[in-house]
Order: C-alpha cells, then sequence, then structure tokens
C-alpha cells in the first residue's frame, strides 16, 4: 500500500532499495563552530545498513552517534558528504528521506493530557497520513497499548510510555526505525519485552537501528554492528565476525590433585595460570582452584591444549570454556 500526500509517499515496504541497502552514508563530516574553536563531531563517517536487519550503532558518550542521527532526522545540517535513506538522498529530497524513517529518541515526548490513541492520530496527521488510511488501532495493538488506548499519558508507566514513543514512530509506516537508547532506565523485565517489540516488528520487515549503551542488548539484538569512537569508524562488521575479532578464548579446567609447584614448564609454555572460583554453599564459601589457559582459537584448538596438559600429569576432572563477549570488542577497540 502507498500513501501519498504533499509530495510524500508513505511506503509500507513495498520497494526496496537497489542498492539493498536502507542507509547508505558516504564521507559524513559534521564540524561544530564553538566560540571560534571547531570541534570536529563526525570524520568522513561510511555507514552501510542493508534493508531488513537490526543495525546497532555503539560509541562511549559523546562519540557521535546522536549527530548522525539527528543528521538523518533533519534536525542537524551535516558539513559534507552525502546520506541516502531507503534510496532518497536526504539533500535532493529532504521532505521524502525523513517520511522514510521513524525515529523513536531517548527523551519521552508525550504530551500528558493526550490518550495514546489521540497521540498516535496527531502524529499521522503530521505526517500527512488521512484519517482512511491510518492504522492507530492496529499500530496500539503492536506496542501492547490496546487496554491503555483511552487513558492519558500521564496514567502510564514508563515502559508503557516508551512503547507509545515506537508506536509514534511508526504512524506513517516507515520502512526503517531508528532506536535511540530506548531501554535506558528500564528494569530488566521490562527491557526483554521491549527486546521482544524490537525483534517483532524486524520480522515484520522493519529495518531497525539501535544505539544502546547496554552492550549485551546490542549482542543479543543485532545482525550488524558499527562501533564510532572521536567521530569516526573503527569497526564495521556482522556480530559474529567482531566477535570473532577478539581472538582469545580461555580454558578452565578443574583438576582431581593439584599439579606439582611451581607449575611445570610445559604448562608454564601454554599461559597456563591459577584462577580462583569462589563458590557458596550455604554460610560456607569455598574457594575451587582452577587451571586456566587463554588461547587464540585460529592457531590453537582446547583438544590440543587438553592432553598437553594430561601429558603434564594433571588429572582433569571438568573443563569449561569462557569466550569473549561483545564488551571486550568494544572496550579493545575503544580503550
Amino acid at each position: 500500500m502507498t500513501v501519498q500526500n504533499a509530495g510524500i509517499h508513505h511506503t509500507a515496504f513495498t520497494h526496496s532499495p537497489k542498492s539493498g541497502l536502507a542507509i547508505e552514508a558516504r564521507g559524513v563530516n559534521k564540524i561544530y563552530d564553538a566560540a571560534g574553536r571547531a570541534h570536529h563531531a563526525l570524520k568522513s563517517v561510511d555507514i552501510e545498513v542493508p534493508v531488513g536487519c537490526i543495525f546497532g550503532l555503539l560509541g562511549p558518550n559523546g562519540a557521535g552517534k546522536s549527530t548522525f542521527i539527528n543528521i538523518m532526522a533533519g534536525t542537524v545540517v551535516k558539513t559534507s558528504g552525502s546520506i541516502s535513506i531507503w534510496g532518497t538522498d536526504i539533500d535532493d529530497n529532504p521532505r521524502q528521506s525523513r517520511a522514510n524513517i521513524g525515529i523513536v529518541p531517548q527523551e519521552l515526548n508525550i504530551d500528558a493530557f493526550f490518550t495514546p490513541r489521540e497521540t498516535l492520530d496527531m502524529m499521522a496527521g503530521l505526517f500527512g497520513v488521512p484519517k482512511s488510511e491510518r492504522h492507530t488501532d492496529e499500530i496500539l495493538e503492536m506496542v501492547g497499548l490496546t487496554e491503555q488506548a483511552n487513558f492519558y499519558s500521564r496514567r502510564l508507566s514508563g515502559g508503557m510510555r516508551r512503547r507509545l514513543l515506537v508506536g509514534k514512530a511508526m504512524v506513517h509506516r516507515p520502512p526503517i526505525l531508528v532506536l535511540d537508547e530506548p531501554t535506558a532506565g528500564v528494569d530488566v523485565a521490562l527491557r526483554q519485552r521491549l527486546w521482544d517489540s524490537i525483534k517483532l516488528l524486524n520480522r515484520a520487515g522493519v529495518t531497525v537501528v539501535l544505539t544502546t549503551h547496554y552492550l549485551e542488548e546490542a549482542e543479543a539484538l543485532c545482525d550488524r554492528i558499527a562501533i564510532i569512537n572521536k567521530g569516526e569508524i573503527i569497526a564495521a562488521k556482522t556480530k559474529d565476525e567482531l566477535l570473532a575479532s577478539a581472538g582469545q578464548k580461555t580454558l578452565h579446567l578443574s583438576l582431581k590433585a593439584p599439579p606439582p609447584q611451581p607449575l611445570p614448564a610445559a604448562l608454564i609454555a601454554l599461559g597456563a595460570h591459577w584462577h580462583f572460583q569462589h563458590e557458596e554453599h550455604g554460610q560456607h564459601e569455598e574457594r575451587e582452584a582452577r587451571l586456566s589457559i587463554s588461547f587464540d582459537p585460529a592457531t590453537s584448538n582446547a583438544i590440543d591444549i587438553l592432553q598437553a596438559v594430561q601429558a603434564a600429569g594433571c588429572d582433569v576432572s571438568d573443563i569449561s570454556t569462557a569466550e569473549p563477549d561483545l564488551e571486550d570488542v568494544f572496550l579493545s577497540l575503544t580503550k
């Protein structure tokens, strides 16, 4: 279905860009001039967001994430470069490019005396969607606010207000949804429900761009991830490629009897060291000593290491592995 009004086409994901990219940014720069001092907020940023993915944009505070989002939203003017949103250049057709995207901000910008139904209807009107083409009830159901549709928004919980923000961003049925820190300050149970909502939208065909400080959130949701630091993209890969780039895995071995001290040269050569794990049993705490060995899976494997440990005279009773997570990769790249 396509709705046309005032030169804007409201597409329900019917026509994908020929490039296969929902968002394509090339050489984007933003320089702020404050009191005669230039601040380079974005430095030749290149970003490619494939159609249909959940894309994570990660970075420390002040890295440039919000600046990039605000440029796409039309509230900040870039200094140079180009950005195409669903095949439309933001300079060639700014109205259409903004219609191609829905943005969920960090701030809860909701009128306290409007109901969710009134809020969505008003937002649809601002986007020029005729009454006959609005999908207010469908959106309310999608974000789980059907029962609260006629409550004043001031009566909604914080989690419900965040879901209402998602609904506001979807009134014109954009093919791209940008979520800026969507779970900031919410409890664990609500965060999980919001994750489920994001996955549901993605399965319905929406391309999702997510900025977050919760790295476990990006690891759980995202297909592709770009890490920005000090205005520069320092990594842009699939999640699996990023995790693989961390390299090191760690093997933890419980032994039936401690190895001789000092450690045999064969174990030292493997990089073995003691790792103490604390376990609580009722009111008592036990400290179990385990042998830990870190290795690069590209050049070594756990079976060879285990055989070397046994050859050194150690009798292994239990084994576990610890793999690097997105936090390890993020800290390594951003230092």
